[in-house]
């Protein structure tokens, strides 16, 4: 007999998904997937508000339980309703920081980074400490720590010794069906068309994708563009939607005089991220600090040269196949784009090929498997 599994769904359950959000959102389906096959378990999705059209179909052993409300919605309903229900739970998973405290469910959390910690400036005060402080909490009261990458677990046993035995990998994965090295006259079409319809002007552009804030040092990208004199035909892509203290970066390009061969798309739709990635010369993650670095892997999945930061978790999700640099100077990311744009075709395939070697050690369906394992090691039968 297996048990009821309670899930926190609502990272998963937002139009545009970034970070956690695609974490959760692929957990989510890898379990359902899993419970299709064996019927082993049954699980209990809690939502804020009632589930979008592509989370997974309610169906015998899979349903979603809506509690309406927001504003501190974890405190004000979630805990209430898991500690009064009626519900045998055997285990609570909360794909986040953000665990609900006070219940006597064993409870599994999921840390993306702990980068915060020593980058307090990059963040808003109250933001900060809600997330230092909720981040600890949630640690403590759960029987589990699932830790996205192995830098992260190193981060959460540098921070909270005690905590050690509790944290285990699990790496993420990515969506084989949506990044791939498949190419043909059609998906050559089809980048055109996102580079029109994001005004990107140019045969060739260095991308990078994500959410304008502080840690993706997308002004020291910037900095390392503007020291690159010989490729003025080569298009910067700035792809992502403006997250938080980001007006500097507008005004750094400014200053720096490279508007014209700067394109910013602000928000990229989800459908339009793989033929975006694919289209790309290079793809630059020049982060001070990544929990796990998801567009990376979707980058050398679709055959795409990586530049990375040397920090956090990036080294070990690149590998070889990525030319990692120091975040920290603008003039070695300026650097290893050019290299990067001066290779002949047959180097720059010898690293697209050592890319796709690398994703295969990552995969969603992974994810689930040892997700599930995790959460039936730390529950309780029926």
């Amino acid at each position: 007999m297996g048990m009821v599994i309670g899930i926190d769904g609502n990272e998963a359950n937002v139009k545009n998904r970034v970070g956690v959000n695609t974490y959760a959102f692929e957990v989510l389906r890898g379990l359902y997937r899993l419970q299709g096959e064996s019927k082993e378990h049954r699980y209990v999705v809690y939502l804020c508000r009632e589930p979008r059209s592509d989370l997974p179909k309610v169906r015998d052993g899979w349903e979603y339980r809506v509690l309406p409300g927001s504003g501190m919605w974890i405190f004000r309903r979630l805990v209430p309703e898991l500690f009064f229900t009626k519900l045998s739970l055997g285990v609570f998973f909360s794909p986040s920081h953000y665990s609900p405290l006070l219940i006597r469910i064993p409870q599994v959390c999921a840390i993306m980074d702990l980068g915060y910690l020593e980058s307090s400036g990059q963040f808003k005060r109250y933001d900060y400490w809600q997330l230092r402080l909720w981040s600890a909490m949630s640690m403590i009261v759960s029987k589990c720590i699932i830790s996205i990458s192995n830098a992260t677990k190193v981060d959460i046993v540098k921070y909270n010794p005690r905590l050690a035995k509790k944290v285990k990998v699990v790496h993420l994965g990515y969506d084989t069906a949506r990044f791939n090295d498949r190419h043909d006259s059609e998906e050559e079409e089809r980048i055109e068309r996102i580079k029109r319809r994001y005004a990107i002007g140019a045969s060739e552009y260095v991308l990078f994708l994500g959410t304008l804030k502080p840690s993706k040092n997308v002004e020291g990208l910037l900095n390392a563009w503007s020291k690159l004199k010989d490729h003025t035909n080569v298009k910067l892509v700035i792809a992502g939607k403006k997250g938080w203290l980001y007006e500097s970066i507008f005004v750094k390009a400014k200053e720096l005089g490279i508007e014209d061969r700067v394109v910013f798309t602000d928000f990229v739709m989800e459908e339009d991220k793989p033929v975006l990635i694919k289209g790309a010369k290079i793809f630059v993650i020049p982060s001070y600090w990544e929990g796990f670095g998801l567009d990376a892997l979707s980058a050398m999945a679709s055959g795409v040269v990586v530049i990375s930061s040397d920090r956090g978790s990036l080294p070990e999700v690149v590998g070889k196949a990525g030319l990692l640099v120091d975040p920290e100077k603008p003039e070695k990311i300026a650097e290893a784009i050019d290299r990067v744009l001066s290779w002949p075709m047959s180097e720059y395939n010898k690293r697209v090929e050592m890319g796709f070697k690398q994703v295969k050690k990552f995969s969603w369906e992974k994810t689930a498997k040892e997700t599930l394992k995790i959460l039936e090691g730390t529950g309780r039968d029926e």
